[in-house]
């Protein structure tokens, strides 16, 4: 069951300006999706117009093979789990499941069944006659989820579903989140600003700019082969230090590609000032002054405050990008202020 996007267009009333425009993707069945991007990107609006939350100006979404543009959302057998979880307060755990499931024509013994299988699912089992107040913020989410997977559906829609948690609970309904993904075998399509639940979670992740697809990869495609400059530098913790060349190209260099010791006669050299030092316990963050702006780096070692020394990056680690900030073929480095090979 693939959800097949094509020349998806969104243009909100009153606005002439098109939030989405053009958009082709194919989300495959069975995958963990998730649409990644910074505030206003359109990732929210692209998930509310599959679950049919928001009108679609133009184009179509299919669902295997059915056109479900027009369709009403409680029609087209997907499950939404929201940031604010958005279950009845005066209503148990196993009240909040069993509403979801009358509307379907499911005998009361078939309802009990289904509401004692995601309870263990979910690990809510010893939960089921709580009300929502007396239960955690992630047991709260979990009731969210009990509900949708109840229903059985296509796939999972879920909007920022963790944003609400505190850090040490967002860790720990990730793993979660891992675990019924591999147990269900079924689709999720989860939308996040946070790279790390997308780099951990995700099967595919779709980077997303302006309305526009900036890559569509595997996690580890993405994070080791970024096909610009917006995503090289979205992507990683931090992410990767790009230098504009007088040519109006660009290169760039990861944090952790960054040494002090040449180690090869062709080695990037780059002169710098450092700025700044952040412990962070397994190493330290380093900001460093190159002239041409600033640079992070990432490392072991100890070095003194203000220091001013060479800096070296290898010809491997090096990426190019073209004038349109594409990726582009490795080119020759022309004589620049602060940046030049150590054996020059």
């Amino acid at each position: 069951m693939a959800i097949i996007l094509e020349n998806i267009k969104k243009v909100y009333p009153g606005s002439k300006t098109a939030v989405i425009e053009n958009l082709n993707l194919t989300i495959e069945e069975g995958s963990f999706t998730v649409l990644l991007g910074p505030s206003g990107c359109g990732k929210t609006t692209l998930l509310r117009m599959i679950a049919g939350l928001e009108e679609v100006t133009g184009g179509s979404i299919k669902v295997d093979d059915q056109d479900i543009t027009k369709m009403e959302p409680g029609d087209r057998n997907l499950a939404m789990v929201f940031q604010n979880y958005a279950i009845y307060p005066h209503m148990t755990v196993r009240g909040n499941i069993e509403f979801g499931l009358k509307n379907y024509k499911i005998s009361k013994d078939k309802i009990d069944q289904r509401i004692k299988t995601v309870l263990e699912l979910t690990g809510l089992q010893e939960y089921g006659d709580r009300m929502p107040n007396q239960l955690s913020g992630g047991q709260r989410q979990r009731v969210a989820l009990a509900r949708a997977i109840s229903k059985s559906p296509k796939a999972f829609l879920m909007d920022e579903p963790l944003s609400n948690l505190d850090a040490k609970l967002r860790n720990q309904m990730r793993s979660e989140l891992i675990q019924l993904f591999n147990q269900m075998e079924t689709t999720f399509i989860y939308v996040t600003h946070d790279q790390s639940e997308a780099l951990t979670m995700a099967t595919d992740i779709v980077v997303m700019k302006s309305g526009v697809i900036m890559q569509h990869a595997s996690p580890q495609e993405i994070y080791r082969n970024p096909q610009n400059v917006f995503v090289a530098q979205f992507i990683g913790d931090p992410g990767m230090n790009v230098i504009l060349m007088k040519d109006g190209k660009y290169i760039g260099f990861k944090p952790r590609a960054i040494h002090t010791e040449q180690r090869n006669p062709q080695d990037l050299c780059i002169r710098g000032k450092l700025l700044t030092t952040e412990f962070l316990g397994h190493d330290s963050q380093y900001t460093w002054d190159i002239g041409l702006g600033k640079v992070v780096m990432r490392s072991r070692e100890d070095l003194p405050a203000g220091a001013e020394m060479p800096l070296y990056v290898s010809g491997e680690d090096l990426f190019y990008f073209d004038g349109q900030q594409n990726r582009c073929e490795p080119f020759a480095i022309g004589e620049m202020e602060g940046v030049y090979h150590a054996d020059e």
